[in-house]
């Protein structure tokens, strides 16, 4: 059978990552071009872990453009979503990992194409195909975009597609932090699934991550998991009948670009391949220690798609940690 199409919407850019780890970004010689952009990253996870997907978004008709939409395809990823801005250009991101392994962030975006995909750009055909609608805040902050993201969101809804929501922070594109909360929360309501990073829940809450009545400030009623990793801890998992956590897997991390995406990829496959999870703690968890494989194993390398991890990548990883 084949596996349902998920279809990733927003951003995707070019990551400069310095060629040696542990220094900031002034100090850094030398860079690596890596792709990036979070919902296309989820995109490459979910193909390389045996399912189907496509993304919808924005690049410039510039050689970083074409390059990326070479990615995906090369990936096997449906592209006849991407459109090409001749006005602008793609975007750009240093990131850097300091000695802890964490992330310094530098955007060359005014205004980059994708944020400049308009509501009449969209390929509505390849949304209404989709069996999960997924989604970040990103492409939120700056209109058109916004307006693109809106219609997007809600065409899926109507067809009644599970809508997908990582949020994924990054404060340095907002105009403030305020606007930053205000803005991912504004769609909040409309997942069916969310997840976040427990850094997120800090921010989104200004509470204690590590706290359920803090987490379930964060529950709608609409929704039917909310998912809260906690890096190389695991994840915590909340439904309107069950809750529980699940431990990560001990590995010897490099760069952690990319490991949430890894997560949401490989959870998204189990999902669209078997939509009763939700109601099933057993399924559920079987799919979240494969998500939490697949994160650890994409932080082992430089760069989130290259390190993307193949199931039996997964499968060997989980296997040793349970001898």
């Amino acid at each position: 059978m084949a596996s349902p199409l998920i279809v990733a919407f927003g951003e995707m850019l070019i990551d400069f990552v310095p060629d040696v780890s542990g220094v900031s970004l002034a100090e850094s010689s030398g860079f690596l071009k890596a792709p990036g952009g979070a919902p296309a990253n989820v995109a490459c996870a979910i193909t390389k872990l045996g399912g189907k997907s496509a993304f919808i978004g924005k690049v410039g008709d510039d050689e970083f453009g074409h390059m990326l939409v070479n990615i995906l395809k090369k990936n096997g990823v449906k592209s006849e979503g991407v459109c090409f801005d001749k006005n602008a250009r793609t975007a750009l991101a240093f990131v850097t990992l300091k000695k802890n392994g964490e992330r310094e962030f530098m955007f060359y975006r005014n205004p980059s194409a994708d944020m400049l995909l308009k509501e009449e750009e969209l390929n509505m055909g390849l949304i209404k195909q989709a069996k999960i609608f997924h989604y970040g805040s990103i492409s939120l902050i700056s209109e058109p975009c916004r307006s693109a993201h809106m219609a997007a969101m809600k065409a899926a809804k109507d067809a009644g597609i599970v809508l997908s929501y990582d949020p994924n922070v990054r404060l340095p594109l907002w105009p403030s932090a305020d606007e930053a909360r205000k803005g991912i929360k504004s769609i909040w309501n409309y997942a069916d699934f969310i997840k976040v990073s427990d850094e997120e829940v800090e921010f989104l809450t200004k509470g204690d991550p590590e706290k359920e009545d803090v987490i379930m400030s964060l529950w709608h009623e609409n929704l039917k998991l909310l998912i809260v990793t906690y890096g190389d801890k695991g994840c915590g998992y909340f439904t309107k009948s069950f809750k529980g956590r699940m431990p990560g897997f001990a590995v010897k991390t490099v760069d952690t670009t990319g490991a949430g995406d890894a997560f949401v990829g490989s959870f998204l496959v189990s999902l669209a391949n078997n939509p009763t999870i939700f109601n099933d703690e057993g399924k559920l968890k079987e799919a979240l220690v494969f998500a939490n494989a697949c994160g650890a194993i994409c932080t082992t390398q430089k760069g989130a798609i290259p390190a993307l991890p193949t199931p039996p990548d997964a499968q060997a990883l989980i296997n040793s940690a349970s001898k």
